[in-house]
Protein backbone atom coordinates (compact mmCIF):
# COMPACT_ATOMS: atom_id res chain seq x y z
CA UNK A 1 0.00 0.00 0.00
CA UNK A 2 1.21 3.40 -1.26
CA UNK A 3 2.27 5.98 1.65
CA UNK A 4 -0.02 8.64 1.67
CA UNK A 5 -0.70 12.30 3.67
CA UNK A 6 -3.78 12.91 5.46
CA UNK A 7 -4.82 16.37 6.59
CA UNK A 8 -6.99 17.33 9.72
CA UNK A 9 -8.04 20.99 9.87
CA UNK A 10 -9.45 22.11 11.69
CA UNK A 11 -9.61 19.18 14.29
CA UNK A 12 -12.64 19.50 15.97
CA UNK A 13 -13.79 19.19 19.43
CA UNK A 14 -11.23 21.28 20.90
CA UNK A 15 -10.77 24.90 21.85
CA UNK A 16 -8.88 26.69 19.29
CA UNK A 17 -7.47 25.79 15.71
CA UNK A 18 -5.09 22.97 15.20
CA UNK A 19 -4.18 21.38 12.40
CA UNK A 20 -2.59 17.83 11.83
CA UNK A 21 -0.81 16.26 9.21
CA UNK A 22 -0.43 12.28 9.51
CA UNK A 23 1.66 10.44 7.21
CA UNK A 24 0.54 6.75 6.67
CA UNK A 25 2.50 3.94 5.53
CA UNK A 26 0.31 0.95 4.77
CA UNK A 27 -2.20 1.14 7.54
CA UNK A 28 -0.14 2.74 10.27
CA UNK A 29 0.67 6.37 11.07
CA UNK A 30 4.78 6.76 9.75
CA UNK A 31 5.30 10.39 11.19
CA UNK A 32 2.69 13.49 12.58
CA UNK A 33 3.36 17.24 12.27
CA UNK A 34 1.23 19.12 14.76
CA UNK A 35 0.71 22.83 13.43
CA UNK A 36 -1.39 25.47 15.36
CA UNK A 37 -2.93 28.07 13.36
CA UNK A 38 -3.57 30.78 15.74
CA UNK A 39 -1.78 33.57 17.77
CA UNK A 40 -1.97 35.48 20.77
CA UNK A 41 -0.94 39.20 21.82
CA UNK A 42 -1.42 38.79 25.24
CA UNK A 43 1.99 39.34 26.36
CA UNK A 44 2.15 42.15 24.62
CA UNK A 45 -1.03 43.71 25.98
CA UNK A 46 0.64 43.11 29.35
CA UNK A 47 3.71 45.21 28.77
CA UNK A 48 3.87 48.55 30.88
CA UNK A 49 0.86 47.68 32.54
CA UNK A 50 0.48 47.78 36.39
CA UNK A 51 1.74 44.05 37.73
CA UNK A 52 -1.42 44.06 40.52
CA UNK A 53 -3.43 43.77 37.06
CA UNK A 54 -1.83 40.82 35.31
CA UNK A 55 -4.14 38.38 36.48
CA UNK A 56 -6.72 40.07 35.26
CA UNK A 57 -5.87 40.19 31.70
CA UNK A 58 -4.11 37.27 31.92
CA UNK A 59 -7.36 34.84 32.25
CA UNK A 60 -7.91 36.21 28.34
CA UNK A 61 -5.28 33.67 26.99
CA UNK A 62 -8.63 31.40 26.80
CA UNK A 63 -12.21 31.73 26.98
CA UNK A 64 -11.46 28.18 28.40
CA UNK A 65 -8.90 27.64 30.68
CA UNK A 66 -9.85 31.09 32.18
CA UNK A 67 -9.04 30.15 36.30
CA UNK A 68 -6.09 28.56 35.82
CA UNK A 69 -4.41 31.67 34.08
CA UNK A 70 -5.55 33.98 36.78
CA UNK A 71 -4.07 31.73 39.66
CA UNK A 72 -0.68 31.28 37.58
CA UNK A 73 -0.78 35.15 36.84
CA UNK A 74 -1.31 36.18 40.31
CA UNK A 75 1.32 33.70 41.60
CA UNK A 76 4.09 34.54 39.29
CA UNK A 77 3.72 38.18 41.17
CA UNK A 78 3.25 36.69 44.53
CA UNK A 79 6.51 35.07 43.85
CA UNK A 80 8.86 38.13 42.20
CA UNK A 81 7.81 39.77 45.58
CA UNK A 82 8.24 37.14 48.24
CA UNK A 83 4.20 37.44 49.72
CA UNK A 84 3.12 35.05 52.04
CA UNK A 85 -0.56 34.31 51.43
CA UNK A 86 -3.07 34.09 54.32
CA UNK A 87 -4.46 30.14 55.32
CA UNK A 88 -7.94 31.11 54.11
CA UNK A 89 -6.98 32.89 50.37
CA UNK A 90 -5.03 29.50 49.84
CA UNK A 91 -8.25 27.23 51.10
CA UNK A 92 -10.37 29.49 48.70
CA UNK A 93 -8.03 29.31 45.91
CA UNK A 94 -7.82 25.63 45.95
CA UNK A 95 -11.32 25.21 45.84
CA UNK A 96 -11.83 27.30 42.97
CA UNK A 97 -8.33 25.19 41.28
CA UNK A 98 -10.50 22.14 42.07
CA UNK A 99 -14.13 22.66 41.00
CA UNK A 100 -12.44 24.36 38.10
CA UNK A 101 -10.74 21.03 37.09
CA UNK A 102 -14.19 18.99 37.49
CA UNK A 103 -15.73 21.03 35.00
CA UNK A 104 -13.25 20.68 32.69
CA UNK A 105 -12.58 17.33 33.16
CA UNK A 106 -16.67 16.18 32.65
CA UNK A 107 -16.92 18.70 29.58
CA UNK A 108 -13.40 16.67 28.24
CA UNK A 109 -14.82 13.35 28.62
CA UNK A 110 -18.03 13.77 27.20
CA UNK A 111 -18.38 16.72 25.36
CA UNK A 112 -15.08 16.79 23.76
CA UNK A 113 -13.86 13.20 23.57
CA UNK A 114 -16.47 10.62 24.38
CA UNK A 115 -17.90 10.65 20.58
CA UNK A 116 -14.95 9.20 19.31
CA UNK A 117 -15.55 6.20 21.21
CA UNK A 118 -19.66 6.29 21.37
CA UNK A 119 -21.60 5.15 17.85
CA UNK A 120 -24.59 7.79 18.85
CA UNK A 121 -26.39 5.91 16.16
CA UNK A 122 -25.66 2.62 16.86
CA UNK A 123 -28.03 3.81 20.37
CA UNK A 124 -30.86 3.80 18.49
CA UNK A 125 -31.24 -0.18 18.37
CA UNK A 126 -30.52 -0.50 22.24
CA UNK A 127 -32.77 -2.46 24.58
CA UNK A 128 -33.38 0.48 27.18
CA UNK A 129 -34.50 -2.26 29.83
CA UNK A 130 -31.07 -3.96 29.10
CA UNK A 131 -29.34 -0.34 29.18
CA UNK A 132 -31.06 -0.03 32.51
CA UNK A 133 -29.92 -3.13 34.21
CA UNK A 134 -26.18 -2.28 32.56
CA UNK A 135 -26.25 0.75 34.01
CA UNK A 136 -27.33 -0.11 37.60
CA UNK A 137 -24.61 -2.73 37.53
CA UNK A 138 -21.90 -0.07 37.42
CA UNK A 139 -23.55 2.66 40.00
CA UNK A 140 -26.89 3.72 42.09
CA UNK A 141 -27.17 6.27 40.17
CA UNK A 142 -31.12 7.28 40.24
CA UNK A 143 -30.94 8.20 36.57
CA UNK A 144 -30.21 5.03 35.17
CA UNK A 145 -33.96 4.32 34.45
CA UNK A 146 -35.07 2.23 31.65
CA UNK A 147 -37.65 5.19 31.20
CA UNK A 148 -35.00 7.77 31.24
CA UNK A 149 -32.98 5.24 29.02
CA UNK A 150 -36.05 5.02 26.71
CA UNK A 151 -36.62 8.76 26.68
CA UNK A 152 -33.46 9.60 25.35
CA UNK A 153 -33.67 6.92 22.95
CA UNK A 154 -36.96 8.53 21.55
CA UNK A 155 -35.17 12.46 21.17
CA UNK A 156 -32.36 10.83 19.08
CA UNK A 157 -35.24 8.99 16.93
CA UNK A 158 -36.83 12.04 16.13
CA UNK A 159 -33.22 13.98 15.70
CA UNK A 160 -32.10 11.52 13.39
CA UNK A 161 -35.12 11.48 11.44
CA UNK A 162 -35.07 14.78 10.72
CA UNK A 163 -32.35 14.48 8.90
CA UNK A 164 -30.61 17.52 10.87
CA UNK A 165 -27.82 16.37 13.13
CA UNK A 166 -26.18 19.82 13.67
CA UNK A 167 -22.72 18.87 15.48
CA UNK A 168 -22.89 15.18 15.17
CA UNK A 169 -23.63 16.05 11.37
CA UNK A 170 -20.16 14.68 10.68
CA UNK A 171 -19.49 12.21 13.04
CA UNK A 172 -17.75 8.99 12.14
CA UNK A 173 -20.73 6.55 12.62
CA UNK A 174 -20.71 3.04 12.15
CA UNK A 175 -16.92 2.94 12.07
CA UNK A 176 -15.11 0.07 11.99
CA UNK A 177 -13.26 1.13 14.86
CA UNK A 178 -16.02 1.30 17.09
CA UNK A 179 -17.04 -1.33 19.30
CA UNK A 180 -19.34 -0.29 22.12
CA UNK A 181 -22.69 -2.17 22.17
CA UNK A 182 -25.78 -0.47 21.63
CA UNK A 183 -26.88 -0.67 25.30
CA UNK A 184 -23.49 0.77 26.33
CA UNK A 185 -23.72 3.54 23.46
CA UNK A 186 -27.13 4.85 24.71
CA UNK A 187 -26.16 4.50 28.06
CA UNK A 188 -22.86 7.17 28.19
CA UNK A 189 -25.22 9.05 25.37
CA UNK A 190 -28.07 9.43 27.89
CA UNK A 191 -25.01 10.47 30.64
CA UNK A 192 -23.58 12.60 28.02
CA UNK A 193 -26.77 14.71 28.06
CA UNK A 194 -26.91 14.68 31.98
CA UNK A 195 -23.42 16.10 32.00
CA UNK A 196 -24.51 19.32 31.10
CA UNK A 197 -26.57 20.08 34.22
CA UNK A 198 -23.57 18.95 36.29
CA UNK A 199 -20.37 20.64 34.61
CA UNK A 200 -22.67 23.97 35.22
CA UNK A 201 -23.09 23.09 38.86
CA UNK A 202 -19.08 23.13 39.18
CA UNK A 203 -19.48 26.07 37.48
CA UNK A 204 -21.74 27.71 39.52
CA UNK A 205 -19.50 26.76 42.90
CA UNK A 206 -16.30 28.54 41.29
CA UNK A 207 -18.53 31.61 40.65
CA UNK A 208 -19.67 31.35 44.63
CA UNK A 209 -16.18 32.27 45.48
CA UNK A 210 -14.77 33.67 42.36
CA UNK A 211 -17.50 36.08 41.57
CA UNK A 212 -18.56 34.89 38.23
CA UNK A 213 -17.49 32.22 35.71
CA UNK A 214 -15.54 32.51 33.31
CA UNK A 215 -12.79 34.85 34.46
CA UNK A 216 -13.34 35.39 38.31
CA UNK A 217 -12.66 38.36 39.63
CA UNK A 218 -11.77 38.12 43.60
CA UNK A 219 -7.79 38.06 42.96
CA UNK A 220 -5.58 39.94 44.89
CA UNK A 221 -1.71 40.28 44.97
CA UNK A 222 -1.02 38.76 48.82
CA UNK A 223 -4.70 36.67 48.89
CA UNK A 224 -8.14 37.04 47.76
CA UNK A 225 -10.77 40.02 47.42
CA UNK A 226 -13.58 37.26 48.98
CA UNK A 227 -14.34 38.73 52.35
CA UNK A 228 -14.94 36.12 54.96
CA UNK A 229 -16.59 36.12 58.16
CA UNK A 230 -19.22 33.22 59.23
CA UNK A 231 -21.79 35.53 60.69
CA UNK A 232 -22.08 38.57 58.34
CA UNK A 233 -24.61 38.70 56.20
CA UNK A 234 -22.52 41.20 53.63
CA UNK A 235 -19.51 38.78 53.36
CA UNK A 236 -19.20 34.49 52.07
CA UNK A 237 -21.09 33.56 55.48
CA UNK A 238 -22.07 30.33 56.85
CA UNK A 239 -24.73 30.25 55.18
CA UNK A 240 -23.25 30.67 51.32
CA UNK A 241 -20.68 27.97 52.18
CA UNK A 242 -23.11 25.69 53.21
CA UNK A 243 -24.78 26.43 49.47
CA UNK A 244 -21.40 25.56 48.02
CA UNK A 245 -20.69 22.78 49.99
CA UNK A 246 -24.38 21.41 48.40
CA UNK A 247 -23.00 22.03 44.69
CA UNK A 248 -19.81 20.39 45.72
CA UNK A 249 -21.54 17.49 46.45
CA UNK A 250 -23.50 17.18 43.73
CA UNK A 251 -20.79 17.54 41.02
CA UNK A 252 -18.74 14.59 43.47
CA UNK A 253 -21.37 12.44 43.01
CA UNK A 254 -21.87 12.55 39.11
CA UNK A 255 -18.08 12.20 39.45
CA UNK A 256 -18.22 8.86 41.43
CA UNK A 257 -21.51 7.66 40.12
CA UNK A 258 -21.70 8.22 36.08
CA UNK A 259 -18.51 10.32 34.90
CA UNK A 260 -15.95 7.58 36.72
CA UNK A 261 -18.07 4.23 35.50
CA UNK A 262 -18.50 5.47 32.05
CA UNK A 263 -15.12 6.18 31.36
CA UNK A 264 -14.03 2.53 32.78
CA UNK A 265 -16.87 0.96 30.57
CA UNK A 266 -15.11 2.89 27.03
CA UNK A 267 -11.40 1.82 28.76
CA UNK A 268 -12.69 -2.16 29.67
CA UNK A 269 -13.88 -2.18 25.99
CA UNK A 270 -11.14 -0.48 24.13
CA UNK A 271 -7.99 -2.10 26.24
CA UNK A 272 -6.12 -2.22 23.02
CA UNK A 273 -5.55 1.61 23.42
CA UNK A 274 -3.28 0.68 26.12
CA UNK A 275 -1.11 -0.41 24.12
CA UNK A 276 -0.95 2.63 21.44
CA UNK A 277 -0.36 6.70 21.76
CA UNK A 278 2.62 6.41 24.59
CA UNK A 279 4.59 8.75 22.73
CA UNK A 280 6.97 11.14 24.57
CA UNK A 281 7.48 9.50 27.81
CA UNK A 282 9.46 11.95 29.54
CA UNK A 283 7.00 13.24 32.59
CA UNK A 284 6.90 16.75 34.13
CA UNK A 285 4.13 17.86 37.05
CA UNK A 286 4.25 20.84 39.76
CA UNK A 287 3.30 20.79 43.17
CA UNK A 288 -0.18 21.79 43.55
CA UNK A 289 -2.93 22.94 46.80
CA UNK A 290 -0.84 24.71 49.11
CA UNK A 291 -1.45 24.27 52.43
CA UNK A 292 0.33 26.92 54.06
CA UNK A 293 1.23 30.72 53.67
CA UNK A 294 4.73 30.41 51.92
CA UNK A 295 3.69 27.45 49.08
CA UNK A 296 5.87 24.76 50.81
CA UNK A 297 3.10 22.07 51.47
CA UNK A 298 0.95 20.55 49.22
CA UNK A 299 -1.73 18.11 48.93
CA UNK A 300 -0.54 16.54 45.41
CA UNK A 301 3.35 16.60 44.81
CA UNK A 302 5.00 17.27 41.83
CA UNK A 303 8.22 15.65 40.13
CA UNK A 304 9.77 14.58 36.63
CA UNK A 305 9.92 10.81 35.13
CA UNK A 306 12.17 10.24 32.43
CA UNK A 307 11.42 7.85 29.84
CA UNK A 308 8.79 5.99 31.52
CA UNK A 309 10.86 4.98 34.28
CA UNK A 310 8.87 5.96 37.51
CA UNK A 311 11.37 4.42 39.74
CA UNK A 312 13.84 6.79 38.76
CA UNK A 313 11.35 9.74 39.21
CA UNK A 314 12.72 13.21 40.68
CA UNK A 315 10.19 14.76 43.78
CA UNK A 316 9.56 18.58 43.56
CA UNK A 317 8.96 19.37 46.18
CA UNK A 318 7.88 23.30 45.89
CA UNK A 319 7.13 25.52 43.07
CA UNK A 320 10.95 27.23 44.04
CA UNK A 321 12.71 24.45 42.51
CA UNK A 322 15.37 25.48 40.71
CA UNK A 323 15.75 22.85 37.95
CA UNK A 324 12.39 23.59 36.82
CA UNK A 325 12.87 27.80 36.94
CA UNK A 326 16.43 27.50 35.28
CA UNK A 327 15.41 24.73 33.26
CA UNK A 328 12.52 25.58 31.05
CA UNK A 329 13.40 26.86 27.22
CA UNK A 330 11.57 27.82 24.16
CA UNK A 331 12.63 26.65 20.52
CA UNK A 332 11.14 28.36 17.57
CA UNK A 333 13.75 26.47 15.24
CA UNK A 334 10.08 25.09 13.54
CA UNK A 335 7.64 28.04 14.53
CA UNK A 336 6.61 30.91 12.80
CA UNK A 337 8.85 33.30 14.52
CA UNK A 338 12.28 34.82 13.42
CA UNK A 339 15.23 32.15 14.21
CA UNK A 340 16.78 32.51 17.45
CA UNK A 341 18.50 30.50 19.96
CA UNK A 342 16.11 28.80 22.37
CA UNK A 343 14.70 30.76 25.16
CA UNK A 344 14.21 30.91 28.21
CA UNK A 345 11.09 32.53 29.08
CA UNK A 346 12.57 35.61 31.31
CA UNK A 347 14.58 36.29 27.92
CA UNK A 348 11.78 35.59 25.42
CA UNK A 349 11.16 37.99 23.02
CA UNK A 350 8.31 36.83 20.21
CA UNK A 351 9.07 38.31 16.78
CA UNK A 352 6.76 36.22 14.77
CA UNK A 353 7.98 35.67 10.86
CA UNK A 354 4.49 34.33 9.36
CA UNK A 355 4.68 31.90 6.50
CA UNK A 356 3.47 28.72 4.30
CA UNK A 357 3.73 25.17 5.58
CA UNK A 358 6.85 23.53 5.46
CA UNK A 359 7.12 19.95 6.67
CA UNK A 360 10.46 20.45 6.68
CA UNK A 361 10.56 23.63 7.68
CA UNK A 362 8.33 26.30 10.09
CA UNK A 363 5.00 25.01 10.64
CA UNK A 364 3.34 26.24 13.46
CA UNK A 365 2.47 29.04 15.49
CA UNK A 366 3.72 26.80 18.63
CA UNK A 367 6.89 27.17 20.36
CA UNK A 368 9.14 23.79 21.11
CA UNK A 369 9.16 24.19 25.09
CA UNK A 370 11.88 22.03 26.79
CA UNK A 371 12.99 20.75 30.12
CA UNK A 372 16.99 20.35 30.49
CA UNK A 373 16.16 20.30 26.55
CA UNK A 374 14.24 17.62 26.19
CA UNK A 375 10.51 16.87 25.34
CA UNK A 376 8.00 16.38 27.95
CA UNK A 377 4.37 15.37 28.50
CA UNK A 378 2.35 17.46 30.83
CA UNK A 379 -1.45 16.83 31.80
CA UNK A 380 -3.57 14.76 34.29
CA UNK A 381 -1.14 11.61 33.29
CA UNK A 382 2.06 13.21 34.10
CA UNK A 383 0.40 14.30 37.79
CA UNK A 384 -0.84 10.69 38.27
CA UNK A 385 1.87 8.90 37.78
CA UNK A 386 4.61 11.22 39.55
CA UNK A 387 2.61 11.18 42.35
CA UNK A 388 2.03 7.46 42.31
CA UNK A 389 5.83 7.06 42.22
CA UNK A 390 6.22 9.48 45.56
CA UNK A 391 3.85 7.05 47.28
CA UNK A 392 0.83 9.42 47.56
CA UNK A 393 -1.57 7.32 49.34
CA UNK A 394 -4.61 9.05 47.80
CA UNK A 395 -3.41 8.59 44.23
CA UNK A 396 -2.16 5.05 45.08
CA UNK A 397 -5.41 4.11 46.42
CA UNK A 398 -7.60 5.47 43.28
CA UNK A 399 -4.84 4.09 41.18
CA UNK A 400 -4.73 0.18 42.51
CA UNK A 401 -8.78 0.41 42.68
CA UNK A 402 -9.14 1.21 38.63
CA UNK A 403 -6.06 -1.13 37.72
CA UNK A 404 -8.01 -4.09 40.07
CA UNK A 405 -11.36 -3.31 38.02
CA UNK A 406 -9.84 -3.21 34.17
CA UNK A 407 -6.74 -5.87 34.85
CA UNK A 408 -4.29 -3.50 33.85
CA UNK A 409 -1.25 -1.89 35.19
CA UNK A 410 0.96 1.05 35.44
CA UNK A 411 3.05 1.06 32.75
CA UNK A 412 -0.04 0.98 31.06
CA UNK A 413 -0.86 4.57 31.39
CA UNK A 414 1.62 4.86 28.95
CA UNK A 415 -1.09 5.17 26.53
CA UNK A 416 -3.52 6.50 24.90
CA UNK A 417 -6.38 5.32 26.96
CA UNK A 418 -4.02 5.78 30.49
CA UNK A 419 -3.95 9.45 29.81
CA UNK A 420 -7.99 9.30 29.65
CA UNK A 421 -8.12 7.19 33.20
CA UNK A 422 -5.75 9.44 34.49
CA UNK A 423 -7.95 12.15 34.23
CA UNK A 424 -11.11 10.08 35.56
CA UNK A 425 -8.84 9.71 38.57
CA UNK A 426 -7.75 12.82 38.75
CA UNK A 427 -11.21 14.05 38.80
CA UNK A 428 -12.46 11.80 41.69
CA UNK A 429 -9.86 13.86 43.70
CA UNK A 430 -10.75 16.78 42.63
CA UNK A 431 -14.16 16.60 43.78
CA UNK A 432 -12.76 15.14 46.98
CA UNK A 433 -10.47 18.10 47.32
CA UNK A 434 -13.01 20.55 46.76
CA UNK A 435 -15.12 19.05 49.80
CA UNK A 436 -11.96 19.22 52.06
CA UNK A 437 -11.01 23.06 51.55
CA UNK A 438 -14.65 24.08 52.16
CA UNK A 439 -14.15 21.92 55.58
CA UNK A 440 -10.76 23.91 56.39
CA UNK A 441 -12.06 26.47 55.44
CA UNK A 442 -15.24 26.35 58.07
CA UNK A 443 -12.94 24.97 60.23
CA UNK A 444 -10.15 27.58 60.08
CA UNK A 445 -12.83 30.58 60.17
CA UNK A 446 -14.33 28.97 63.20
CA UNK A 447 -11.29 28.92 65.33
CA UNK A 448 -11.19 33.03 64.59
CA UNK A 449 -9.03 33.54 61.53
CA UNK A 450 -10.45 35.55 59.42
CA UNK A 451 -8.02 36.89 57.20
CA UNK A 452 -8.25 36.73 53.50
CA UNK A 453 -5.66 39.23 52.28
CA UNK A 454 -2.02 40.25 52.71
CA UNK A 455 -1.83 43.80 51.24
CA UNK A 456 0.99 44.26 48.78
CA UNK A 457 2.53 47.09 47.33
CA UNK A 458 4.51 46.83 44.07
CA UNK A 459 7.83 48.94 45.42
CA UNK A 460 10.09 49.81 42.43
CA UNK A 461 13.39 48.24 41.24
CA UNK A 462 13.30 45.10 39.38
CA UNK A 463 11.80 41.56 40.12
CA UNK A 464 11.23 38.16 38.14
CA UNK A 465 8.81 35.99 39.21
CA UNK A 466 6.99 32.67 38.08
CA UNK A 467 4.13 31.73 39.10
CA UNK A 468 3.77 27.59 38.38
CA UNK A 469 -0.29 25.96 38.88
CA UNK A 470 -0.67 22.16 37.75
CA UNK A 471 -3.53 23.15 35.21
CA UNK A 472 -6.40 20.51 34.13
CA UNK A 473 -4.26 19.99 31.04
CA UNK A 474 -0.87 20.02 32.83
CA UNK A 475 1.92 22.12 34.22
CA UNK A 476 1.60 25.69 33.36
CA UNK A 477 3.97 28.43 34.06
CA UNK A 478 3.48 32.54 33.72
CA UNK A 479 6.68 34.40 33.78
CA UNK A 480 7.10 38.05 34.71
CA UNK A 481 9.84 40.82 34.85
CA UNK A 482 8.65 43.80 36.92
CA UNK A 483 10.82 47.37 36.31
CA UNK A 484 10.04 50.37 38.27
CA UNK A 485 6.75 49.02 39.39
CA UNK A 486 5.63 48.21 35.68
CA UNK A 487 5.48 45.17 33.40
CA UNK A 488 8.98 44.70 31.23
CA UNK A 489 8.14 41.11 30.15
CA UNK A 490 5.33 38.44 30.37
CA UNK A 491 5.29 34.88 29.06
CA UNK A 492 3.31 31.92 29.41
CA UNK A 493 4.48 28.17 28.43
CA UNK A 494 1.16 26.20 28.98
CA UNK A 495 0.23 22.53 28.73
CA UNK A 496 -0.89 22.77 25.42
CA UNK A 497 2.34 24.10 24.35
CA UNK A 498 4.08 21.73 26.00
CA UNK A 499 2.30 19.04 24.10
CA UNK A 500 1.74 20.14 20.75
CA UNK A 501 4.92 21.40 20.17
CA UNK A 502 6.64 21.17 16.90
CA UNK A 503 9.61 19.40 16.08
CA UNK A 504 12.82 21.50 17.99
CA UNK A 505 16.69 22.33 16.73
CA UNK A 506 17.68 18.68 16.84
CA UNK A 507 14.07 17.84 14.77
CA UNK A 508 12.57 16.19 18.08
CA UNK A 509 9.10 15.90 17.68
CA UNK A 510 6.97 17.08 20.95
CA UNK A 511 4.21 14.81 22.17
CA UNK A 512 1.60 15.48 19.68
CA UNK A 513 3.42 14.36 17.08
CA UNK A 514 5.70 11.26 19.00
CA UNK A 515 1.71 9.80 20.31
CA UNK A 516 0.19 9.29 16.83
CA UNK A 517 3.41 7.38 15.26
CA UNK A 518 2.33 3.23 15.16
CA UNK A 519 -1.36 4.50 15.31
CA UNK A 520 -3.53 2.09 13.03
CA UNK A 521 -5.83 3.38 10.36
CA UNK A 522 -8.47 1.74 9.17
CA UNK A 523 -10.32 4.06 6.53
CA UNK A 524 -8.22 6.51 5.45
CA UNK A 525 -11.06 8.94 4.72
CA UNK A 526 -12.54 9.10 8.10
CA UNK A 527 -8.90 8.86 10.61
CA UNK A 528 -10.82 8.29 13.91
CA UNK A 529 -8.12 6.88 15.11
CA UNK A 530 -5.86 10.13 15.61
CA UNK A 531 -8.92 11.70 16.76
CA UNK A 532 -8.61 9.36 19.87
CA UNK A 533 -4.86 10.28 20.42
CA UNK A 534 -5.18 14.12 19.75
CA UNK A 535 -7.94 14.05 22.10
CA UNK A 536 -6.59 12.37 25.12
CA UNK A 537 -4.27 15.40 25.48
CA UNK A 538 -7.83 18.39 25.85
CA UNK A 539 -5.93 20.16 22.99
CA UNK A 540 -6.75 23.88 23.91
CA UNK A 541 -4.56 25.96 21.35
CA UNK A 542 -5.96 29.29 22.25
CA UNK A 543 -3.29 29.65 25.04
CA UNK A 544 -0.67 27.04 23.28
CA UNK A 545 0.80 29.96 20.70
CA UNK A 546 2.23 33.30 21.17
CA UNK A 547 2.54 36.86 20.75
CA UNK A 548 2.23 39.00 17.97
CA UNK A 549 5.01 41.57 17.12
CA UNK A 550 5.77 43.21 20.47
CA UNK A 551 7.03 46.88 18.40
CA UNK A 552 2.86 46.70 17.48
CA UNK A 553 3.61 46.70 13.83
CA UNK A 554 1.08 45.42 11.41
CA UNK A 555 1.47 41.73 10.75
CA UNK A 556 -1.17 40.79 8.91
CA UNK A 557 -4.41 41.96 7.05
CA UNK A 558 -7.59 40.00 6.70
CA UNK A 559 -10.24 40.85 3.67
CA UNK A 560 -13.24 39.98 3.06
CA UNK A 561 -14.25 39.45 -0.48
Amino acid sequence: MATRTITLDPVTRIEGHLRIDVEVDGDRVAQAWSSAQMWRGIEVIMRGRPPQDAWAFAQRFCGVCTTVHAISSIRAVEHALGVEIPLNAQFVRNIMIAQHSVQDHIVHFYHLAALDWVDLVSALQADPRKTARLAQDFSAWPGNSETEFKAVQDRLRAFVQSGRLGIFGSGYWGHPAMKLSPEQNLMILAHYLTAFDFQRKAAQAVAVLGGKNPHIQNLVVGGVATALNLENMATTNLERLVLLRGLLEESRAFVQQVFYPDLLAIAGAYKEWFGLGAGVTNFLAVPEFPEDGVNSRFALGGGIIQDGNLDGHRVLQNHADQEIINGIEESVARAWYEDSKPAHPWQAQTRPQPGEFKADGKYSWCKAPRLAGQPVQVGPLAQILTNYAAGNPRVQSLVNETNGFLGIRIKDYLSTMGRFVARAIRTRIMADLSLEYVDKLIQNLGAGDSTYANPTEIPRGEFRGVGFHEAPRGSLSHWIVIQNQKIENYQAVVPTTWNASPRDEQGVPGPYEASLAGTPIADPEKPLEVLRTLHSFDPCIACAVHAINPAGEEIVQVKVQ
